[in-house]
């Protein structure tokens, strides 16, 4: 037996053939494979902020004096700043390097091998990359033909070993929002309830303010969208502060960094921009989704976030998402059971609107 194999025979069974996460598509890796130059690539498929961050977090970045420091491993300062902004006390708030690792914190905390995630398909990936990646069940309970969260059959799918319900609300990456009373319905369960609210500044909709109501209510925030600071990793979110005082223990010491520190102290000083950045999204959306409607081959769904899932009605998803990019125009699809031939588009400026409607045109004939 070779080294190497003897190294992958000691690796968590479970682990082996472990599918991982499929990742938007990084424009420099296209480099002389579609036909237009990488500075011309037009992103639609990662929910990013076309409009780029605040200016103040450049500036403030340009000239920050103590990138050779670890931050604050407590976090004092940004879950004030976090309390500021969102009225919701600072021991109830921990951050994390993107949301996407508050979903993994929140599941090792919580999870024994074999113990089981609800999880309400379909939805964002991470739920199921992080409950496998923690040793978990996944128990999926389907949403109906209009991705409507189907609450009945939550609560049918609990048992013993069900330690976790996770919602995505708006849901990545249908845009559909879950009424407060069917979110309610599952939080009166008493199991452990994480509501992911990364779309919150474009959808409004929110159970932060039952927080205090609810000792089993957990719910999650991301800056990446709404203030542009998805390559700086920063998210937040909302526990009951006894759970959030375990999750400060077993989180890496310093994981939010410095420059996503100063990102968002910048950010909060400049929200009167950003969210007109985020209004003028909404009212791309809007436009996106009347142009798409007038297309043959395409359903839209309509939504509350910053892009729109649309049904491939003529043709193969995955055959319409190489044809744009070979025009420099990058969409997600995807092709498993309730999203058969489907693609997310993510809203751009209106110069992206344009070019993609023309492409899509000129593909369907």
């Amino acid at each position: 037996m070779s080294e190497d194999a003897g190294m992958e025979r000691l690796i968590r069974s479970d682990l082996v053939n472990f599918g991982g996460y499929s990742a938007s598509t990084s424009p420099e890796t296209l480099e002389g494979k579609v036909e237009v130059p990488v500075e011309g690539i037009i992103k639609l498929d990662a929910n990013e902020n076309p409009y780029g961050c605040s200016p103040r977090v450049s500036q403030a970045l340009a000239t920050y004096p103590y990138l050779n420091i670890y931050p604050d491993a407590g976090q004092t300062r940004l879950r004030g700043l976090l309390q500021e902004y969102t009225g919701i006390g600072a021991g109830y708030i921990v951050a994390g390097s993107g949301s996407d690792q508050l979903i993994d914190l929140v599941l090792r905390l919580f999870l024994e091998p074999g113990d089981e995630v609800i999880n309400c398909i379909p939805t964002f990936a991470m739920f199921q990359f992080s409950t496998e990646l923690c040793g978990g069940k996944l128990v999926e309970v389907s949403r109906d033909e209009n991705f409507a969260v189907d609450v009945t059959a939550v609560k049918a799918a609990i048992t013993n070993k069900t330690k976790i319900i996770i919602v995505a609300n708006p849901n990545n990456p249908t845009g559909t929002i879950m009424p407060q009373p069917d979110i309610l319905e599952i939080v009166n369960t008493g199991l452990p309830v994480v509501v992911d609210e990364a779309y919150y500044e474009f959808s409004r909709a929110t159970v932060a303010p039952l927080l205090t109501q609810y000792k089993n209510l957990m719910v999650l925030r991301t800056f990446s969208k709404w203030a542009g600071l998805a390559g700086l990793r920063i998210g937040y979110g909302f526990f009951p502060p006894e759970i959030a005082n375990h999750l400060l223990k077993i989180k890496p010491p310093y994981n939010v960094n410095a420059a996503a520190l100063v990102a968002v102290q910048e950010s909060l000083k400049d929200i009167d921009y950003l969210m007109d950045r985020v209004k003028a999204i909404i009212a791309e959306r809007d436009r996106l989704f009347g142009e798409l409607t007038r297309l043959k081959f395409l359903k839209p769904f309509p939504s509350q976030t910053n892009f729109i899932l649309c049904s491939v009605l003529d043709g193969k998803a995955s055959k319409l998402q190489q044809k744009l990019q070979d025009r420099g125009i990058l969409v997600r699809y995807f092709d498993k059971p309730l999203l058969r031939d489907s693609i997310r588009i993510s809203v751009g400026k209106p110069e992206h609107t344009d070019a993609l409607i023309k492409a899509l045109r000129e593909i369907g004939g």
